[in-house]
């Protein structure tokens, strides 16, 4: 694991650690967020939507969210996801969809990523906290 620079992207596995309960995870979160060092972006916050149980827990997650520093893709970014997604592919390697932008939005605005996914190892450059 890469220790990351200030600014991170966080992805949705820290998300639901986060909310879930407290640990370490949730505090080394938490001191990013006080450090206004966290970012979010569309796939993350979708995916975070698509499993809320419940009104009250949407209520709290998309409040929470709503005042974070905020990136979306471009059509740049696109091609770039597409171009990295393919060079992962020619070495055999496939990453989930949602990953692979996670990582298009990260590596072009010189992010981390903060995550439990280890799959996110096989991107080259990619800043891992």
């Amino acid at each position: 694991m890469k220790k990351g620079n200030e600014h991170v992207l966080v992805d949705t596995s820290i998300w639901i650690e986060f909310f879930k309960s407290q640990s370490k995870i949730g505090d080394t979160l938490e001191t990013l967020l006080k450090k206004d060092s966290v970012w979010v972006c569309g796939i993350v916050l979708f995916e975070l939507v698509r499993g809320i149980r419940s009104d009250s827990e949407k209520a709290k997650i998309i409040q929470f969210l709503k005042d974070l520093n905020y990136i979306e893709m471009t059509g740049t970014l696109w091609q770039k996801a597409g171009e990295l997604s393919r060079s992962l592919k020619i070495k055999g390697i496939t990453l989930p969809f949602s990953d692979i932008l996670i990582a298009a939005i990260a590596l072009d605005k010189n992010l981390s990523v903060f995550t439990l996914d280890k799959h996110f190892e096989h991107i080259p450059g990619l800043d891992i906290l």
